[in-house]
């Protein structure tokens, strides 16, 4: 499936691809399933269930070098299953991938290709507090927290609509 024009990311020698459930193959969901494991569960050593049964129902955006080995991940879902909007969630960069500014591409991604497939309506995450200040400068605005997920302080934050109508699919400026 190809998506996003490019907005000037500057991320040479990756390829960028968004792909629903039945469109991975076994090796890109097996590197998704390990890449989540090694960041989640082993870095932050939080233990949960990552199988969550919302796999199939999402969107997964990946960011792969030239060898095909995956740097950034995040699993977009539609309105309904996680939270009453549209959500982003499961972000990560890969160890190889840090220091490349692939979190911040990443995200803007996420956003177009939700903005994209989710037309007319603002998207909601659950941030890990730490994360929030970068959140903000994507648009993103804290409508509740701190709470506990899994162990780890979280805040639930929304990116409004803006400009959707006019076929602008970048994020709206930080507040």
């Amino acid at each position: 499936m190809q998506i996003f024009p490019e907005y000037g990311l500057k991320n040479d020698g990756l390829s960028w691809s968004l792909r629903r459930w039945e469109e991975l193959s076994l090796e890109q969901l097996y590197a998704i399933l390990q890449a989540r494991s090694a960041v989640f569960v082993v870095e932050q050593t939080c233990p949960y269930q990552d199988l969550d049964d919302l796999d199939r129902h999402g969107l997964h955006l990946m960011a792969q070098d030239d060898g095909g080995e995956l740097l950034a991940y995040a699993r977009l879902l539609p309105a309904g299953l996680r939270f009453p909007e549209p959500s982003i969630g499961r972000v990560l960069t890969t160890t190889a991938g840090r220091g490349r500014g692939l979190g911040r591409a990443l995200m803007l991604k996420s956003l177009m290709a939700a903005r994209t497939h989710f037309p007319g309506e603002a998207i909601r995450i659950s941030a890990q507090q730490y994360l929030e200040r970068f959140y903000r400068t994507l648009g993103f605005v804290t409508v509740r927290g701190p709470y506990d997920e899994d162990g780890i302080p979280h805040m639930e934050m929304l990116c409004p609509l803006q400009n959707s109508e006019k076929g602008d699919l970048r994020p709206p400026p930080p507040p």
